[in-house]
């Protein structure tokens, strides 16, 4: 192994740098190296966004260390067995041997390696065994992605025992916050102000700075509202609209009936990304898109939808599918349009053309969201945009527009209240942590039975741009054309004309020379549009009855025949055209 060869690596790999960002280390590299060497610290945690190139700068840190004789070997802690392979090839590079394939079992590795490379996993079932390596020869510990050492209280405490010992650790972490309040190992925590203990990074280079850098893409969010209607466990059937204010538990159900392969949301939402992506083309031709989704049912269910869309195949990764790992480098080395995954695609696996994402999980944590839009931030040249499509969530886009903010994670929660960001995971999981001797008899069961989408706005840099507006309308085709290569300076100012211009045609359409003065014109309550709304449902549903028509189908025919918008936006007047439409078509059928 060498420096040299360390230094020659790409500040990105395993991706290549972006134009005008390749040195031989990138400054932020260059700083966190020469603060470790000058400190020479035991523990030294790095924050750094993903894209940045964490890995290139651990295994510089490893080969003046291992050049310098302080280190003997090399031990590689990872998240997943994908990323065990992915950091053996970058070792390589440099000259230092990394076994990927060490375990518990084997015991040993061979004499021409430098060092093993694990799984957190791997290290809870056998931590005496790691005590014992680093104990018998001075080790430099890598934690790749350090905050899942607290994923499970063993986890946790395998990690501390068996590396106790280590001659150094090094500490890495693209989102170094958790939902939960559980210690991770060799991270310092020191009270703040108000006395909240919070993590304490030794070096941060947060996606802001990236971003001014040019290192990582601006990130572009396509949010996506619309009337939902589902039944409930208690046999009620509930009519709203993604983006209004809502308990949190409709939420969570808006939220699910929306990602309902059944429904009308996810396929026009597919659409719009699909079209997007096409865009994107236009000027970065082997760009890729990537859906997450919830479960296995609903990525088998989306990739039809995409083949439909685009009549080509779509790549579909499971968790459980052994050749999951396979698939990802298949997809990342061709030029395909789309990937479909759940949960695989995490923090540390590069597809570094992914450029257009749909956020198609129920999954609503900061840590999840940021690992996730964190697949599309790496930049290959300047100019690169990201686009990510999500549903009008509060949760979802308060994430969006904080991205650029810098968490630390917290030991000490404050008081929950109505806008905890944690609040459901920790509901989540003290029901699950509840023992349940059997399940409850329910006479039903929640049902999603219809949606619809709409564009509702786009979110760029803390800021909002456009507003509502129907699928396919000109307004909408304004945003989904944004040229796939822009400075982030660019984006903004383009972003804001768009606005403009849609506002104006609004605007136009509303101001003809039929105008009716501002006192004579019917004010409308959103209690009477409530009213309106459910009647129209409860006709629909009865003509649902009559029929067999599924309820999207029906209420598809009544703006086809009637005109006008989804029923989240519709006027009074359309409303009320619409059920006395129902009504002809029920009395023509007694008739």
């Amino acid at each position: 192994m060498s420096t040299s060869a360390a230094s020659h690596l790409s500040p990105a790999y395993p991706d290549r740098a972006p134009w005008g960002t390749a040195g031989r280390l990138r400054a932020w590299q260059q700083a966190a190296l020469g603060l470790y060497l000058d400190g020479e610290p035991r523990d030294f945690l790095a924050v750094a966004t993903p894209g940045a190139g964490k890995t290139t700068f651990a295994l510089r840190v490893a080969t003046e260390l291992l050049d310098r004789h302080i280190v003997q070997q090399i031990t590689v802690v990872a998240p997943t067995e994908h990323l065990k392979h992915q950091w053996s090839e970058a070792a390589k590079k440099v000259g230092i041997g990394i076994d990927p394939t060490y375990s518990g079992a084997s015991g040993g590795t061979s004499r021409d390696y430098t060092g093993i490379a694990v799984t957190y996993a791997g290290v809870a079932a056998h931590p005496m065994l790691h005590r014992r390596r680093v104990e018998n020869r001075r080790t430099l510990v890598i934690l790749d992605e350090i905050h899942h050492a607290g994923d499970a209280l063993s986890w946790g405490d395998a990690v501390f025992e068996a590396f106790e010992p280590a001659a150094r650790r090094l500490a890495l972490t693209g989102t170094p916050f958790r939902s939960d309040t559980a210690p991770i190992p060799f991270v310092t925590y020191a009270p703040d102000a108000e006395g909240v203990r919070r993590s304490v990074a030794d070096y941060i280079y947060g996606y802001g700075g990236a971003l001014a850098d040019g290192v990582v893409r601006p990130v572009i969010f396509l949010s996506y509202a619309g009337q939902m209607r589902w039944r409930t466990k208690a046999g009620d059937e509930v009519a709203a609209s993604l983006g209004e204010p809502m308990t949190q538990d409709a939420v969570a159900q808006a939220w699910r009936t929306a990602l309902d392969p059944e429904g009308n949301w996810m396929p026009a939402v597919l659409r719009a990304a699909d079209r997007r992506l096409d865009e994107v083309r236009r000027a970065v031709p082997d760009a890729g898109g990537l859906v997450i989704a919830t479960d296995h049912n609903t990525a088998r269910a989306y990739a039809k939808m995409l083949r439909e869309i685009t009549g080509k195949s779509t790549t579909v990764v499971l968790s459980d599918d052994p050749k999951a790992s396979t698939r990802i480098a298949k997809f990342s080395e061709s030029e395909d349009k789309w990937m479909v995954a759940v949960r695989m695609v995490s923090e540390g696996v590069d597809v570094p053309r992914l450029a257009v994402g749909v956020y198609a999980t129920s999954i609503s944590t900061p840590l999840f969201f940021a690992q996730a839009v964190g697949r599309f931030v790496r930049a290959r040249r300047r100019g690169e945009t990201a686009s990510v499509f999500l549903p009008s969530i509060p949760s979802l886009v308060q994430f969006a527009n904080e991205l650029e903010l810098e968490r630390d994670h917290v030991l000490d929660r404050k008081k929950r209240g109505e806008d905890d960001l944690w609040s459901e995971e920790e509901d989540l999981l003290a029901d699950a942590n509840k023992t349940k001797d059997e399940a409850p008899l329910e006479e039903f069961t929640f049902k999603a039975l219809e949606s619809e989408a709409n564009f509702d706005r786009v979110l760029f840099d803390g800021g909002e741009f456009g507003v509502a507006a129907q699928i396919g309308s000109a307004e909408e085709a304004d945003f989904l054309g944004i040229p796939g290569l822009l400075e982030p300076e660019h984006v903004r100012t383009l972003l804001q004309k768009r606005q403009a211009r849609q506002i104006s045609r609004q605007r136009g359409a509303r101001g003809g020379g039929d105008a009716v003065p501002a006192e004579q014109r019917p004010v409308v309550s959103h209690q009477q549009l409530l009213e309106l709304r459910r009647e129209l449902n409860n006709l629909v549903g009865a003509w649902h009855h009559q029929t067999g028509l599924p309820h999207g189908v029906i209420h598809a025919d009544l703006r086809r025949s009637c005109g006008g918008p989804p029923t989240a936006q519709a006027t009074a007047a359309e409303l009320r055209n619409r059920i006395d439409t129902v009504r002809k078509w029920a009395a023509s059928r007694a008739s």
